[in-house]
């Protein structure tokens, strides 16, 4: 794999670091610029904000640009956000430098993944794109512990300026490593880039990121309830049982892009089928300690091997804009995000049990795997209309191993 996608996991893992870290720095937030958990917690609303707005604005906007240079821009604007929130006087500060900070979130992944898939053959296109997303799982592993352990000794200010290091060391590999001859946009500006997402395929391929995705926040919201009052851990034991969802998370992403590149849809089925079964189970394995951290564990590795999937399908299905349908994909996950902690607490708050938002999360799935069966039946379709000749009628048919399939 060319050296080019070590820039973009670079990138990547910043980006992960810092949307992440904030959960674990929420009470020493709170008590440095005396407000409350609940209003620190804005905090991350204000990032997913700006991740859901600036992912297709920053896209579209940026579309007649060499995508080289763009996801430099977009990584300067990341070290500004960091370097601003670790300054902020104020609450009302730190809300402002967080949604600059989540501006350039979307685009880039959104931009990476069109440049990584134009720097591998054909063949190689999924497993260039789990590579650059190989970033974002690592970030949960090690960076956001990492981070969290910084801000906890030395300030939550030193963590967000650890970051913006982090993300000074991307701008210089993307500099260093992307090459010019691979980078300039093909599309017809902000006007191709917008007409191009006037397709069903594609909006069916971002309802299937939205439920599939939403699936794993729904349960993964609320997985320290679950740890804690289910399975009987202590919540110092949790940290590290959410590093073996990273662990999950990064198997599921390297195997995902190997399998999707043999078969993109029938690797989607596979992982939606599977987060189905996963989180289906979860009471159960909720009842033990050693199953519990295995629930966790395949959770990861279940969810995580859609993401490559997802992302080239939507690129495949808008081909004359994939930085901006890329982008709106990673808007769809923020989506998800929100979500599907939304109907997790909606389970808990309806007194259904510590283990329901997992079985909500199942329902979300269902979900999922039904919208990419949709999808699924337009391509078919649209394989067959394509199949007839004008002025001559043939029998539809449908061969073996359908192209649509394959993809």
């Amino acid at each position: 794999m060319p050296l080019a996608l070590l820039a973009l996991a670079v990138g990547a893992f910043g980006i992960g670091t810092t949307e992440f870290v904030m959960m674990g720095l929420l009470p020493d937030v709170a008590d440095d610029l005396h407000i409350s958990i609940p209003a620190a917690g804005h905090l991350v609303s204000a990032y997913a904000l700006g991740v859901v707005i600036g992912a297709p604005l920053l896209a579209a906007a940026t579309a007649r640009m060499p995508r080289r240079k763009v996801l430099i821009g977009l990584m300067v604007l990341f070290v500004a956000g960091n370097v601003l929130s670790a300054l902020a006087p104020d609450q009302h500060w730190l809300l402002a430098a967080r949604f600059l900070s989540g501006l350039p979130h979307g685009a880039f992944f959104g931009v990476g993944a069109v440049v990584a898939t134009g720097l591998v053959a054909p063949e190689r296109k999924a497993r260039s794109v789990s590579l650059m997303f190989l970033g974002l799982t690592v970030a949960n592993i090690a960076g956001v512990p990492v981070a969290t352990l910084i801000g906890q000794h030395f300030g939550w200010r030193a963590t967000f300026l650890g970051v913006g290091v982090i993300g000074l060391a991307a701008i210089a590999s993307l500099a260093l490593l992307i090459p010019h001859d691979h980078t300039h946009a093909t599309t017809g500006g902000l006007r191709g880039e917008l007409a191009a997402l006037r397709s069903l395929p594609v909006w069916l391929a971002l309802g299937t990121t939205v439920a599939g995705f939403g699936a794993l926040f729904s349960a993964y919201s609320y997985v320290t309830p679950m740890l804690t009052e289910s399975a009987g851990y202590t919540e110092s034991s949790v940290t590290l049982l959410l590093a073996l969802f990273g662990v999950g998370a990064t198997v599921g992403n390297l195997v995902g892009g190997r399998l999707a590149d043999q078969s993109l849809r029938g690797t989607l089925f596979g992982g939606l089928t599977s987060l189905v079964a996963v989180l289906a189970l979860f009471p159960l394995m909720m009842a033990a300690q050693w199953s519990a951290a295995l629930a966790v564990t395949l959770l990861g590795t279940a969810a995580f091997v859609t993401g490559s999937p997802l992302q080239l399908m939507v690129m495949e299905k808008a081909s004359a804009a994939p930085s901006l349908a890329s982008s709106a994909n990673q808007a769809a996950f923020n989506l998800a995000n929100a979500g599907g902690a939304w109907i997790g607490g909606l389970a808990l708050a309806a007194g259904f049990g510590a283990t329901s938002p997992a079985l909500a999360g199942a329902a979300l799935a269902v979900l999922g795997l039904a919208v990419a069966g949709t999808a699924y039946t337009v391509d078919r379709r649209r394989v067959t209309v394509r199949a007839v000749t004008p002025g001559r009628l043939v029998a539809a048919h449908v061969p073996d191993r359908p192209e649509a399939l394959r993809r």
